[in-house]
């Protein structure tokens, strides 16, 4: 329940271990890198063509890994993707490092075999592409490149699809009526265009082609020298030794599915580098020393000084953090409290010198949650769930495993109000009971049923409320307090409770409480007017100082009606 006190620490040591003592930090992972060393004696190593040569071969590692998923998926269970990474032996890391060349040869070999699948497909989608235009001549029975006979020429080409065999003799009788003799032959018809042999005189080839033309006629793309079945028949063995040869590829594929491990180990390994190089880039450098400098937490400054000092010849200096410093914010909290620190960073961190409100967080959220959903099953449903994922997946990351925390204490919030107010799935127990045994069995609530008390769960709803609201004044009156800034205790505290208190005095007397709660409270006189004596001071301080800020009177005045206002949130 505290924000930890962060620390600088710059570490200035020998050139020649560089690397070695950036490696230990890297192991360690207490430190966070923010370089501040502004001297002329300094300067900065470029590291961006070693960083982007590590980086690229992390992202090589990476496609050959997506190649082995894409032909041979991994089989994964449901909680795959909440386990984390596996923890691998040292020895077994070594080997793959020491034998890395091959690993990368590996890599080269599943893009390549990838890039002549790829190429294959392409292929083979050119190729039925080219049957597809094809199929519409395919009941020509001769090469579709045929000239003619020693008189006559043939004319192959396609028109607009609503022309009838009749309509294109009348476009040629209109456009060229010189021509003597024409034999025209339908060879198919589809929603696209009417395709046609057309026989005709040599010599008059070009003014019946002219005539047709007129009316849309068109060329094919392609003329082959054989028939069009000819030519599909050898584009679908094209396509069959295509499908073959896409088989054998993946069939090598598979067989290197072995080294899928070693692959994952290798991408890591580089890009660690190109972290390492990215960080040493920005290291201030002199001829013979360097200097690194970031946060820490305090309490693991002693870590750094024994693995750091006490290992290398180099000088750990410790300051402390300056007032214009933004350094990160790293809380320390129970294992209760700490899945809730997601839900705090969503609103945002507490800054330095602030108070860590994670405890608080944890026990109203989880508190109300509950509250909220008050069913038992589903409370241990929840609970169930929530704790089986965390025990079968121990090394999720951080963040994820704060999430299921959270989830698996609400559920059990929820198991405990769903006891307390007898909800168990709603009213399934009672409908199936009555529905299918003729009998109605109700699993009696231990406190109260709120469906049929509903006053009486608005009245512990108000209360809790109240005790929530009250527990953040008390929590900004103690930073007031503790910051001593005493005016600041009385106006935005003292007067809120004030007027609260005294709201909640003047409220528990009255006819419309006492409908609410069904019994009639009544105060001591003296007690009614101190309630309303309470209300009235805190409302006109609240008016008068909440805007203590402006010096114009009627802005303080406006500022205060507005936070006044403001009660009704």
């Amino acid at each position: 329940m505290a924000v930890l006190q962060m620390q600088r620490v710059s570490i200035c040591a020998l050139k020649r271990d560089r690397k070695a003592i950036l490696e230990k930090l890297q192991s360690i992972g207490l430190m966070e890198a923010n370089q501040i060393v502004e001297d002329e004696t300094f300067e900065k190593m470029d590291t961006k063509n070693a960083r982007q040569s590590f980086e690229k071969r992390a992202q090589l590692a990476d496609q050959a890994l997506l190649v082995l998923d894409e032909y041979l998926p991994e089989k994964k269970s449901l909680l795959a993707g909440l386990q984390g990474k596996q923890l691998l032996e040292g020895s077994r890391f070594r080997k793959v490092i020491d034998d890395r060349s091959a690993v990368t040869a590996q890599a080269n070999q599943l893009l390549a075999l990838n890039k002549e699948i790829v190429e294959c497909r392409a292929n083979i989608l050119k190729t039925e592409n080219q049957i597809e235009s094809l199929t519409p001549w395919n009941l020509l029975d001769v090469p579709m490149n045929l000239k003619g006979t020693k008189t006559t020429s043939m004319l192959l080409g396609m028109m607009p699809p609503e022309f009838e065999l009749q309509d294109v003799y009348d476009a040629v009788a209109k456009h060229a009526p010189e021509t003597e003799a024409i034999d025209i032959h339908m060879i198919s018809r589809d929603k696209d265009a009417s395709y046609l042999a057309v026989i005709c005189l040599k010599s008059q080839e070009a003014a019946v082609e002219a005539a047709l033309r007129a009316e849309g006629f068109a060329r094919p793309s392609q003329l082959a020298d054989r028939t069009p079945e000819e030519v599909m028949s050898q584009l679908r063995s094209q396509i069959e030794s295509l499908e073959k040869q896409i088989e054998d590829l993946e069939k090598q594929i598979r067989e290197l599915s072995g080294s899928r491990e070693d692959l994952r180990i290798l991408s890591d390994y580089y890009r660690v580098r190109a972290e390492k190089y990215e960080v040493l880039g920005t290291l201030p450098q002199s001829q013979n020393t360097f200097v690194i400098s970031g946060y820490v937490a305090k309490r693991s400054v002693s870590v750094i000084q024994k693995k750091i000092g006490e290992k290398y010849d180099c000088v750990v200096d410790v300051e402390d953090v300056r007032e214009d410093e933004e350094a990160p914010v790293l809380l320390k909290n129970n294992g209760f409290s700490s899945s809730v620190e997601g839900v705090l960073a969503a609103f945002g961190l507490p800054g330095k010198g602030d108070m860590d409100p994670t405890f608080f967080t944890s026990i109203f959220y989880v508190f109300l949650f509950g509250l909220m959903l008050s069913d038992a099953a589903y409370g241990l449903i929840v609970a169930l769930v929530c704790g089986t994922v965390l025990l079968k997946c121990p090394r999720m990351g951080a963040n994820m495993k704060k999430s299921i925390q959270l989830f698996f204490w609400c559920g059990i919030s929820t198991l405990v109000w769903g006891i307390l107010f007898g909800g168990y799935f709603g009213d399934l127990v009672d409908v199936v009971s009555e529905t299918f045994f003729g009998k109605k069995v109700t699993i009696p609530a231990v406190w109260f049923v709120p469906l049929n008390e509903p006053m009486r769960m608005l009245l512990y709803s108000m209360l809790f409320g109240v005790i929530h609201l009250f527990t953040g004044l008390a929590l900004k009156g103690y930073i007031c307090l503790r910051d001593k800034k005493y005016v600041d205790f009385v106006c935005d505290c003292v007067l809120w409770f004030l007027l609260l208190a005294g709201l909640i005095g003047v409220l528990l007397p009255t006819d419309l409480f006492a409908g609410i709660a069904g019994q009639k409270i009544v105060f001591p006189a003296v007690v009614s007017a101190g309630a309303k004596w309470c209300a009235i001071i805190g409302a006109v301080g609240i008016l008068l100082m909440s805007g203590r800020s402006s010096k114009n009177v009627g802005v303080r005045i406006a500022l205060g009606a507005y936070d006044l206002y403001n009660i009704t949130g």
